[in-house]
């Protein structure tokens, strides 16, 4: 890509981190700091986009309301969220005067889907006056299909565009003036102090209603309900630690990414957004992957939320039981959000990509590989609050681990879902360790019948062979899999799931080496693909998940000054509203797809733990809280080349 056509991308595609996103449980939006919603899929996360200017600025369609001055005048702009809620506050600071726009969506918290979904736009002025811009430029199926207008003829402050299968309906309060553009709308208008105005988008499906004509009374209403709401379902957080607004946000975000009618919850928001500007890795992460799911249930049930945790297992038992995969295993690694195991992977090749990162994909190829590790982050979920010793449920598990006990030990690819080929990976057999220790445990404490002297021994097996195989001598660390000496981030969770003390030697020597070699400044990468090939071109940036996990084992581990150190830091990472993405480029920007629930529930995780370990030191008189520990080197490691399809 030539300098000057970089710059252009630059100027017409916002940072990722310039966003906030809004959401009503069924399906979110993006919401740049420019007042732009350019992400925007109905009526589910996994639909069709109808604004998906974030990954064409030109194709993708948007929808704009926000101040705009002639060039050379002063606007400073600030996102944030109102405390605790999903409410969205963009706010402009200009000599001429201030103003906002709250962005929010009505929650539908409910087990049954709708192809109704709002999306209101309140703008007002608190001081002096401001000009506004408005523009609703929809582009639907990815931008693949052409829409219509309808302007009614006697409403002046309506419209519908007509796409398939779906119409947006647009309505405005008086104070909005618009007129045609093509088959879009573009307005202006100024507001002055004590102002107000909004607009209501509201996609249905075609010849659906969109409602009443908006009063603004009644819609500030509706952000108030809607304050109410977040407000209320955040009562039941019991984290009470030294980071309650940062859990808090990790919370509504883990829940914003759930899809209520189901209790699944989503790896992230949108697709195709690049780990490495430029590159190939543009994934599509609006799906339910069983990995990622079943982790966030430890995260949740920390924090009070055991709705949402059985929610989530209650979809996991039916699929568990259902057994009809793409793959034909028990498993398989992602499903829709409904529970549909086919994901065809396709590319977009008529969108540009965000800032020219190509190729743009819809679904997920990664759904047909073998994963071996998924049953026992599935197992490990089950068995939290004993609900794998129902009847239903454990007769499911029960012939999941007979399977897995004559599937174990064999090549897959792994937890990062590398296209390089497969290989013996030790996070794998770690997992399927989980597997088995969860199952026995469950067995023999709710009297269930199942082959417990077989398990025990594949169980014993598996340990045998991952202290065999998967330790090397030479590096004095576990690594990521039999046939190298490979460092992995994944392996960060070998105390977590109790396969070894935290204080084991063998841990600590596999911690240091991680430190030396994965670490730079708290910032952790997952591998390098440069010394194991993954299949993929390019680089990326140090994984947020692996980060947080790095947080939490240094703790548990008795680290607390370093781990400490290293949680605060990349605590700086966050975007303004307090969202992450899934990776930290080179000068600190996010990349990947945003907002990344793995990342949200592994800071949840790293926060309780950093806690409970900083509350016992603090309890113990023969052991302090820790000082500040420095980095083990403040030598920068070699940025990784590659990675592969982490899948969320």
């Amino acid at each position: 890509m030539n300098v000057e056509r970089e710059a252009g991308m630059v100027d017409r595609y916002p940072p990722i981190a310039e966003h906030g996103m809004v959401g009503d449980l069924q399906t979110a939006a993006l919401v740049s700091s420019a007042g732009t919603i350019d992400w925007w899929c109905t009526p589910r996360f996994d639909s069709p986009s109808v604004f998906a200017s974030l990954l064409d600025s030109e194709r993708g369609g948007h929808c704009r309301f926000a101040v705009d001055l002639p060039e050379g005048e002063g606007l400073t702009v600030r996102q944030l969220y109102l405390s605790d809620t999903a409410v969205l506050i963009t706010r402009y600071m200009a000599p001429g005067g201030v103003g906002e726009v709250a962005d929010f969506m009505p929650p539908v918290d409910s087990p049954t889907p709708t192809d109704r979904h709002r999306i209101i736009r309140i703008a007002r002025v608190v001081r002096g006056s401001l000009p506004f811009t408005f523009s609703c430029r929809p582009r639907f199926d990815y931008a693949r299909a052409p829409h219509t207008l309808t302007l009614p003829p006697d409403d002046d402050r309506s419209a519908v565009f007509h796409g398939p299968g779906t119409d947006l309906h647009l309505q405005c309060t008086p104070g909005v003036a618009f007129h045609a553009d093509g088959d879009d709308v573009t307005g202006r208008f100024t507001l002055s102090a004590g102002q107000a105005v909004a607009v209501v988008l509201t996609g249905t499906a075609s010849g659906g209603a969109p409602g009443p004509a908006p009063q603004l009374g009644g819609l500030v209403d509706d952000m108030g309900s809607c304050r109410t709401f977040w407000l209320s379902w955040l009562r039941s957080c019991s984290y009470r630690g030294r980071w309650q607004d940062t859990v808090n946000r990790s919370a509504i975000t883990l829940k914003l990414l759930t899809y209520a009618p189901t209790g699944a919850p989503i790896a992230a928001a949108t697709m195709g957004l690049p780990e490495q500007i430029g590159g190939e890795r543009n994934w599509d992460y609006r799906y339910t992957w069983v990995r990622d799911a079943s982790l966030s249930v430890r995260a949740l049930i920390d924090l009070g939320f055991e709705a949402e945790a059985y929610a989530y297992r209650r979809w996991l038992r039916e699929r568990v039981d259902a057994g009809g995969t793409a793959t034909g295993d028990p498993l398989q690694i992602m499903y829709r959000i409904d529970g549909d195991p086919h994901l065809t992977e396709e590319t977009l090749d008529h969108l540009e990509g965000y800032r020219g990162s190509r190729p743009v994909r819809a679904g997920n190829a990664a759904a047909g590989q073998l994963q071996l590790d998924i049953y026992g982050e599935a197992a490990d979920a089950l068995a939290v609050r004993g609900d794998i010793g129902a009847i239903r449920g454990w007769n499911a598990m029960r012939d999941v681990l007979d399977w897995l006990s004559e599937h174990w030990d064999q090549p897959d690819e792994g937890i990062w879902e590398t296209r390089g080929g497969r290989q013996n990976f030790t996070y794998s057999r770690l997992m399927a360790w989980v597997a088995f220790d969860r199952g026995i445990r469950a067995s023999v404490s709710h009297a269930r019948p199942g082959r417990i002297n077989h398990w025990t021994e594949t169980r014993d097996a598996i340990f045998r062979q991952i202290v065999e195989r998967g330790w090397h001598p030479g590096r004095q660390a576990f690594v990521q899999h039999y046939d190298t000496d490979v460092l992995d981030a994944s392996l960060l969770l070998m105390p977590q799931v109790g396969f070894i003390s935290p204080h084991d030697p063998d841990w600590l020597t596999t911690l240091d080496a991680m430190d030396r070699e994965l670490v730079s400044d708290s910032l952790v990468y997952r591998y390098d693909p440069g010394a194991s090939p993954d299949g993929l071109r390019g680089a990326e940036g140090t994984f947020n998940l692996c980060s947080f996990y790095y947080v939490e084992a240094l703790a548990r581990s008795g680290r607390l000054g370093r781990a400490r150190y290293a949680f605060d830091k990349m605590l700086t990472y966050a975007n303004p509203v307090g969202l992450f993405s899934e990776e930290i480029g080179p000068s600190g920007e996010q990349l990947g797809n945003f907002p990344q629930a793995f990342t949200h529930l592994a800071l949840v995780n790293a926060a309780t733990a950093l806690d409970e370990q900083l509350g016992r030191a603090a309890a113990s008189p023969t052991h302090g809280v820790g000082q500040y520990d420095p980095p083990h080197s403040y030598t920068t490691p070699v940025p990784p080349t590659g990675g592969g399809d982490d899948g969320g």
